[in-house]
């Protein structure tokens, strides 16, 4: 089978789908990548797989642009004539599922890794954006297979219409390498307490600083640590400046984009993500695979990843309140932070291996692929 995998960043493609670009190999299929350039491109090809760049503006609104993007893509699909195209983010589904029924592609995926920025509250551009792609939605998804990474977002596209029920797969995230992501006992010394995210409003950047600064005055010795950068192509993207600010204020401590994960979590005590809404956050996951307690917010995608009292703790969303007292229950207790991170472990195992969620993938790829596509 000869698989196409489409992404927005080569950087998503390399460090969310490269264990499904792997599988699929292993396994027999051909795999081409697709994406913009970038400094992860070379990273791609050196694993040994066929990149191939598209032009695309994750901001541009320009008509003539954005069918320029959606006519060269067609292009792509009809020169390569992949059995199945795997789609990524809002534009990748859209402007993707549109080029490949032009191209004549029958199997089509369409991963939903998240609502996104425009679905949640904002201004009033922001709903007619919001408005706009609702519609495209409807008309495009028809007929094809939709992933979801939690059952909230699932049940939102067939309340809205996007799609029909059976239509909608879920499959709960990217999954996690648990022989690199390994169980550690929890570090001794001063607790550190990791944030890593794109560094935007929505993931709650703003509400872990306040929480820092707010225990750091009570007097409790931890470090609160920022992994990750900013992300100018997002509209929620916190400035570089701000961070710098925050810094120097001297309640965070900020790493910057982290390569080896795992490493920094054998160093951490506790992670954390007060985020607005997420599909299932992959650093959970990780954290859980490592032994860590973890403290989120109680919405979509969160919750899955969190089993409050179990594997970690839910605080309220945007309430910086809520998320102090369940750091501070955490950073007071080592052992109920021990007993957390083993169940996280166990839930892991169970629930998010990368081994089990390419099964899932292949059941939705063979879904699909029965609809008039060729798959084997």
């Amino acid at each position: 089978m000869k698989v196409l995998l489409f992404a927005n960043t080569d950087w998503y493609l390399y460090n969310f789908r490269r264990d499904l670009a792997l599988g699929l190999r292993n396994r027999g299929d051909e795999v081409i990548l697709l994406s913009p350039p970038g400094e992860y491109t070379k990273r791609l090809q050196e694993l040994g797989f066929r990149w191939l760049s598209i032009a695309l503006s994750r901001r541009s609104m320009n008509p003539l642009r954005e069918l320029g993007t959606i006519v060269r893509l067609a292009q792509i699909y009809w020169r390569e004539k992949p059995d199945l195209v795997h789609h990524f983010t809002v534009k990748c589904v859209l402007y993707g599922t549109i080029a490949a029924r032009w191209a004549g592609v029958k199997a089509i995926i369409n991963s939903i890794t998240g609502l996104g920025y425009i679905f949640l509250p904002g201004e009033l551009w922001k709903r007619v954006l919001r408005n706009f792609v609702y519609l495209w939605y409807r008309l495009i998804l028809h007929g094809t297979q939709v992933v979801f990474e939690n059952d909230e977002d699932r049940q939102a596209f067939i309340r809205l219409g996007f799609i029909q029920a059976q239509d909608g797969n879920l499959i709960p995230g990217v999954g996690v390498d648990t022989t690199r992501f390994k169980i550690s006992p929890l570090p001794a010394g001063v607790p550190i307490v990791l944030m890593a995210a794109r560094l935007l409003w929505d993931k709650g950047v703003g509400e872990f600083v306040e929480v820092a600064e707010q225990l750091h005055s009570e007097g409790i010795k931890a470090r609160f640590t920022l992994a990750g950068r900013t992300d100018p192509g997002n509209p929620a993207s916190i400035s570089e400046a701000q961070i710098e600010t925050w810094r120097s204020e001297g309640h965070i401590e900020w790493l910057g984009w982290i390569e080896d994960m795992a490493k920094v979590l054998e160093q951490t005590s506790i992670v954390c993500l007060p985020s607005y809404r997420e599909g299932l956050p992959t650093v959970l996951i990780e954290a859980g695979a490592c032994g860590r307690p973890v403290v989120a917010t109680d919405v979509p995608g969160c919750r899955l990843a969190v089993q409050d009292g179990v594997n970690g703790l839910l605080a309220f969303e945007r309430d910086p309140i809520s998320l102090s007292d369940a750091l501070r229950k955490l950073l007071s207790n080592p052992v109920i932070c021990q007993d957390m991170g083993i169940a996280g472990r166990r839930r892991v195992e169970e629930m998010f291996s990368s081994e089990r969620i390419l099964v899932k993938i292949l059941e939705v790829y063979a879904k699909a692929a029965a609809k008039g596509g060729r798959f084997g």
